[in-house]
């Protein structure tokens, strides 16, 4: 068989990054390895995320850096894949005509007939339906080539809660959920491959197998947590309407349960949270706080915070700032607020003033900044099993390598904790011990300093993998 090179742009949240990887699986038997060239790619795929309009216009600002190369290399390939390409179809093809391929978040399953109708026809193709339902071939396990010790599954695909920002149901369809013997039976594919770590992926996952009759998030959960060889198990996203005292419970009594939660709040304020329409208040989410606090005192909490959100005022956004005081997240992500097409608050009229949008996201980022390290300096001196995720080899903190300047021969590795602490360590593996390769294991590491975006650790001396 002939080799052929794939390139992929990832953009987006985790579902993304797992759908990529389905690519890469579904391309494999046709020869297609994976290259991070651009210039000796075959077939360049952009899987795109809609989430946000900057979001979306990265995407075509990545599309247009491609026509030289189209032009260079008529027989190239270029593909538009992910949320954008289910929401703008034949429109992508109309605004850049070097595009070969749209197609959409159900359609991956069919991308290796589409690429066959290309190369035998040179013909451009859209293919944006949707499936009510998750057939079993949707998902496919295929030449594993993680690098890492963690991986993505989705467990469900889909939204039925239409809150008015997001445009998720309108590129992801209704919500629907695979087969329990199907995860498990991926997972335990990832983990005879060496993966210790899955970060099980939904867009609520707490309403996983519902309307199927699959059983309860909780008892996934619990299926996963029996499985041989792996060590620890996240999710996300998780919805606080959904969030049962059931749930709650598994961070009691599944061990490999991780003590760490995203549960996106969005705003402060009763008045906002009832025009996004996401069916709770904020004393209902203060509650299941203090309820997972109490049956897992050490968990992390970090959620997402939209400012801007129209009709937004000053005491609404007042309203936000104490609550993310009073729970003491361990991080947050915050966003501007966007209209997105379809999203009902698109049309709502009483717009926050683009200034002030900008105001209350680097309030809101100054005031969590402040609160993530002070919760990491808390944790100076104390003793963390963290999984090893692998040799940091961005190195983007600037402390890193002036804390471990004596140790300078050595690599510096990085991993989490269970709370989902990053922590940078120095091991005394030089690049050459390949055989001795850290990836994979957990290690007891003290942590001897605190930035505001990760720890900086010693391994305990003389000490194996836990």
């Amino acid at each position: 068989m002939t080799i052929k090179r794939l390139y992929i742009n990832t953009m987006g949240c985790q579902m993304n990054v797992y759908d990529s990887g389905q690519i890469k699986n579904r391309l494999a038997p046709m020869g297609y390895v994976p290259t991070e060239k651009l210039d000796e790619a075959d077939v360049i795929i952009v899987n795109t995320c809609s989430i946000r309009d900057k979001a979306e216009q990265k995407a075509f600002s990545f599309l247009g850096r491609l026509a030289p190369l189209k032009k260079r290399n008529p027989e190239l390939i270029v593909g538009m894949g992910g949320c954008v390409a289910q929401q703008e179809g034949k429109r992508v093809l109309k605004r850049m005509p070097y595009v070969d391929l749209v197609f959409g978040t159900h359609a991956i399953s069919r991308l290796p007939r589409i690429i066959e109708r290309i190369l035998e026809t040179r013909c451009r193709v859209v293919d944006i339906e949707i499936s009510e339902t998750i057939s079993p071939d949707d998902f496919v396990a295929g030449p594993f080539a993680q690098s890492n010790a963690s991986a993505f599954v989705t467990i469900m695909r889909g939204c039925d809660n239409y809150c008015t920002y997001c445009i998720v149901p309108y590129v992801r369809g209704r919500e629907s959920s695979r087969p329990m013997e199907d995860i498990v039976s991926e997972i335990r594919h990832l983990v005879s491959n060496g993966i210790r770590e899955v970060t099980l992926l939904g867009q609520n996952v707490n309403s996983y197998g519902q309307k199927e009759g699959f059983g309860r998030f909780a008892r996934l959960l619990a299926e996963v947590n029996a499985i041989d060889g792996l060590e620890r198990i996240r999710f996300t996203t998780s919805h606080p309407k959904d969030f049962s005292a059931e749930l709650i419970q598994c961070f009691r009594q599944l061990g490999k349960l991780c003590h760490h939660i995203h549960l996106p709040v969005q705003s402060g304020s009763d008045q906002i949270l009832k025009r996004m329409n996401r069916h709770y208040t904020r004393q209902h989410y203060m509650d299941k706080v203090k309820q997972l606090k109490r049956v897992c005192p050490d968990i992390a909490i970090t959620s997402d915070i939209i400012v801007g959100f129209p009709g937004e005022t000053d005491q609404d956004f007042e309203d936000t700032l104490t609550l993310i005081k009073q729970i003491g997240f361990d991080g947050l992500f915050a966003f501007i607020y966007s209209d997105r097409p379809n999203a009902p608050a698109a049309r709502f009229r009483d717009k926050v003033d683009e200034t002030v949008k900008r105001e209350r996201l680097q309030s809101v980022l100054a005031s969590q900044e402040s609160a993530t390290l002070n919760k990491n300096q808390a944790l100076v001196g104390s003793i963390q099993e963290i999984l090893v995720d692998g040799v940091n080899n961005h190195k983007t903190d600037p402390n890193p390598d002036e804390f471990f300047e004596s140790e300078a021969t050595s690599l510096q590795w990085t991993g989490r904790t269970s709370t989902n602490k990053i922590v940078h360590f120095r091991h005394g593996l030089k690049q050459s011990d390949d055989n001795q390769r850290l990836t994979g294991q957990m290690l007891r590491i003290m942590i001897v300093e605190a930035l505001p975006h990760c720890l900086l650790g010693r391994q305990l001396s003389s000490q194996a993998p836990v």
